[in-house]
């Protein structure tokens, strides 16, 4: 029998032209994390070597993403398709503006604290992995906040996670096993019920890409159960946010591990719930975010005020930045319950001004105990008499958190606040100014605790580092602090990135083009 002579036709299928070279921005991030963790793994008995091995790697990750975003705000939404297949067959990395400002901030927290961590973390710490474990999390954080499918947004949830259980333990005190246990068992409850919304996702549509589900979502509106997904997808994220009622985990976990630990994990993986919550309800599923706001709008009041009296009740300096987070998550909420360029902008703005601001607050908390003796509220005291540069660093962080002028937290309250009251939600406004009020008073005693009042006992320092590296520590603290102070007193830059996500977001028209350019059709 003779052969065949007929050729099949690829160009239906796969892309032929050359990739340009742009576009491999995309997919540079991770692959530099995973290949960063993979040779940090192999030189585990030279912990010295990997020190000095991962923070020029985590400087080159942060580089990496500013080219990105610059990209991006240059040239729009672009796309990096697996294996060359084109969409929606082919799992797509599918970089917006939202998308890259997050990947760029969480590099920037990431190497902070990676710097932070050369006094914080000890030779058996990082014989135990402190470094790759860092390097795999920022490959979990950065491809959730890259990708252009929903099962590879899970799975990146996934590689967080497993990271995250290992620096959770790192030092394998009875603290730590207990708080590990309360984050895994939860955020692995949030998992599965975002595994189960993909799969009712996939039955309904037939597809992963998140654009494709985009462009199928209102022809699909009256058939597939769309505000079931949208209702499971809200109960996931919100859980692994530490939303109200699902937040209890965060309190009982984020005190337990290093201090650099607890940095990272407050600055970023909280973000990554709001980033996926924000994402799937605002582009995907645009109508039954609307018709859900008044429950999301209900959570994120909560949120705030159970967030500002847990803070207020706590005597551990952990733990009261704990619910600072929670507190600050109900205002991001907020923003997706309002919905429009105002709510939307805000609560990205919200988001990036979170992540530096929270890790920076407890990396002070970690040199509060190295100069006070301890976490202990009421037997700090005296911190003013120390060392007034700190002090002053400090209570700039405060304010910041505050949502007070001049610094970077005022301004996205001011933008929720005035979307609240456009749409005439006076009650979400008024919990947002609320919270506020309670968490300034909550810093206000912790200030005059701490720092005002003479110290009650003569304390013994904890050893955070050994003598002689303060750069170390005061370092990447001073830079965020610069951070915060700059996106308040210069917020017309962010704002505008902030409005574009947004906008982006909500008309996704350039993300399409970007996964099905050409005209093809989705």
């Amino acid at each position: 029998m003779a052969a065949p002579t007929s050729t099949v036709d690829l160009s239906t299928a796969l892309i032929n032209a050359p990739v340009p070279i742009g576009h491999w921005l995309a997919i540079l991030p991770v692959a530099h994390c995973i290949t960063l963790g993979a040779v940090l793994l192999m030189l585990r008995a030279y912990p010295r070597l990997q020190a000095w091995l991962a923070i020029p790697g985590l400087a080159a990750l942060a580089l990496i993403d500013a080219a990105l975003l610059a990209k991006v705000a240059a040239d729009g939404p672009l796309t990096m398709v697996m294996g060359r297949w084109l969409p929606p067959f082919g799992i797509a990395f599918t970089v917006d503006l939202f998308g890259a400002l997050m990947a760029f901030t969480a590099a920037v927290a990431a190497l902070a604290g990676g710097i932070y961590a050369l006094a914080d973390i000890g030779e058996s710490g990082r014989r135990y992995g402190f470094f790759p474990l860092l390097m795999l999390l920022m490959a979990g954080v950065t491809g959730a906040f890259l990708t252009g499918d929903i099962f590879n947004l899970y799975v990146w949830f996934e590689v967080l996670l497993i990271s995250s259980f290992g620096l959770i333990i790192l030092g394998s005190e009875r603290e730590q096993i207990d708080g590990a246990l309360k984050y895994a068992v939860l955020n692995l409850i949030a998992t599965t019920l975002f595994l189960v919304g993909v799969g009712i996702l996939y039955a309904a549509f037939g597809t992963l890409s998140m654009a494709d589900i985009a462009a199928k979502a209102g022809d699909l509106r009256g058939t597939a159960p769309l505000m079931t997904l949208a209702s499971l997808f809200l109960l996931a994220f919100g859980m692994k946010a530490a939303a109200f009622p699902v937040n209890f985990w965060l309190p009982a976990a984020y005190h337990t591990p290093r201090i650099v630990v607890s940095a990272l994990f407050a600055g970023l993986l909280t973000k990554v719930g709001i980033y996926a919550l924000i994402r799937v309800m605002v582009m995907l599923l645009p109508m039954e975010r609307q018709e859900l706001s008044p429950v999301i709008a209900l959570a994120a009041a909560a949120t705030i005020v159970v967030g500002a009296l847990g803070a207020l009740a706590e005597n551990d300096i952990r733990r009261l930045f704990g619910y600072v987070v929670i507190s600050g998550i109900g205002n991001m909420l907020a923003g997706v319950a309002l919905g429009g360029l105002g709510g939307i902008s805000g609560a990205v703005f919200y988001a990036l001004h979170s992540m530096v601001l929270m890790t920076a607050l407890y990396l002070a908390a970690g040199e509060i105990a190295r100069r006070g003796g301890g976490f202990s509220l009421s037997a700090l005291g005296g911190l003013y008499r120390q060392s007034g540069g700190f002090t002053a660093l400090s209570l700039v962080l405060f304010l910041a958190a505050c949502g007070l002028p001049p610094f970077s937290g005022f301004w996205p309250k001011v933008i929720l606040v005035k979307a609240s009251l456009d749409l005439g939600a006076w009650w979400l406004a008024a919990s947002i100014l609320l919270g506020g009020f309670l968490t300034t008073i909550a810093f206000g005693r912790l200030f005059l605790f701490a720092y005002w009042r003479p110290a009650p006992i003569a304390p013994t320092p904890i050893t955070l580092r050994p003598p002689g590296v303060r750069w170390r520590t005061g370092l990447p603290l001073a830079a965020l602090t610069a951070l915060v102070v700059g996106f308040g007193i210069l917020p017309e830059q962010l704002l505008a990135l902030s409005q574009s996500a947004a906008a982006g977001l909500a008309d996704p028209q350039a993300y399409l083009r970007s996964v099905f350019p050409e005209g093809r059709a989705p």
